[in-house]
C-alpha cells in the first residue's frame, strides 16, 4: 500500500492551541479548528496581526471554483473579525446588576424547564470555561465539542455528551448560549462572552484568593517581584480584614 508523501497530511480535526516562538521577540499564537486556523502574531513593535487560514476550501462549503473566491474571502474575514471580537470580550468582562442572584434560579427554554447555574459547583465553572474557549470556533460548536472540552479538564473525565446537552440547555435558559434555528451548533454572543469571562474571573481570581488571604491574617514578607496587581490584592485584603472585624466576622 502506498504511503502519503511527507508534509501533505491534513491537520487534526480536533481543537488545538499552539504557541510558537520561531524568532527573538516574535510569538505566534494559533488556534486550529480542523482544517481552519486562526493565527495571531506581532508585526513590528506596535502591531498585532490576526489571520484566518483555510487548509481546504471544502470545509467552508462555498464551492471551490475561482468564481467563489470572493465568498471564501468574505467567510475568512468574518472568522477573523469574530475571533478579534471574542478576544476583546474575554479581556473586558461585565456582570449586569442582579445576575448573580438570578443565575441559581430555574429558567425556561421554550416549553422545557431548566435548572440554574451554581458557580460554587466545579462542573458549572468547567462548563462555562469550556464554552468560553469554544466561543471563537468558526460556525459555532456542537454538544460533542463541549463534552470533549470539559472531559479533558482535570477531575471531569466522566463528563458525557448527555451531560453537555443538559448543561447547554441551562446556558440557553440564562441567555449565555444561542442555538439559531434548527441547527445543531451553538454560539456564544459577544455579550454572553463578556458575562462568562467576568463570572469566572470574579469567582477564581477575586473572591477565592481574597477569602483565602483573609482567612490567614499573618502579614508575610513582601515578595521580590511585587506587581501592581499584588499591591491591589494586598490593599483589598487588609481592607476586608478591617471590614470583617467591624461587622463581627472572625478571620483565621
Amino acid at each position: 500500500m502506498k504511503q502519503r508523501p511527507a508534509g501533505t497530511t491534513e491537520p487534526s480535526l480536533k481543537l488545538a492551541v499552539v504557541i510558537e516562538r520561531p524568532a527573538y521577540d516574535l510569538t505566534l499564537f494559533k488556534v486550529h479548528f480542523g482544517l481552519l486556523t486562526l493565527k495571531g502574531y506581532t508585526k513590528g513593535e506596535r502591531v498585532l496581526r490576526f489571520e484566518a487560514i483555510v487548509h481546504n476550501t471544502k470545509t467552508l462549503k462555498t464551492g471551490r471554483g475561482l468564481e467563489k473566491f470572493p465568498d471564501i474571502i468574505a467567510r475568512l474575514a468574518g472568522m477573523a473579525g469574530r475571533f478579534c471580537t471574542m478576544l476583546d470580550c474575554v479581556d473586558t468582562g461585565f456582570i449586569p446588576g442582579g445576575l448573580l442572584d438570578e443565575l441559581p434560579l430555574p429558567a425556561q427554554v421554550g416549553a422545557t424547564r431548566t435548572g440554574g447555574l451554581d458557580l460554587n459547583k466545579p462542573r458549572v465553572r468547567a462548563v462555562l470555561a469550556a464554552a468560553l474557549a469554544l466561543a471563537v470556533a468558526p460556525g459555532g460548536f456542537t454538544v460533542a465539542d463541549l463534552a470533549a472540552r470539559v472531559s479533558a479538564m482535570p477531575g471531569h473525565d466522566g463528563y458525557t455528551i448527555r451531560n453537555a446537552a443538559y448543561d447547554l440547555r441551562k446556558l440557553r435558559g440564562k441567555h449565555l448560549a444561542d442555538k439559531p434555528g434548527r441547527t445543531r451548533r451553538y454560539l456564544i454572543s459577544p455579550g454572553a462572552a463578556r458575562i462568562i469571562s467576568a463570572l469566572l474571573t470574579l469567582r477564581d481570581q477575586v473572591i477565592a484568593p481574597l477569602l483565602a488571604g483573609v482567612a490567614d491574617p499573618r502579614i508575610r514578607r513582601t515578595p521580590r517581584h511585587w506587581t501592581d496587581i499584588d499591591r491591589h490584592y494586598q490593599a483589598l485584603r487588609l481592607e476586608m480584614m478591617a471590614l470583617f472585624a467591624g461587622i463581627g466576622i472572625a478571620c483565621g
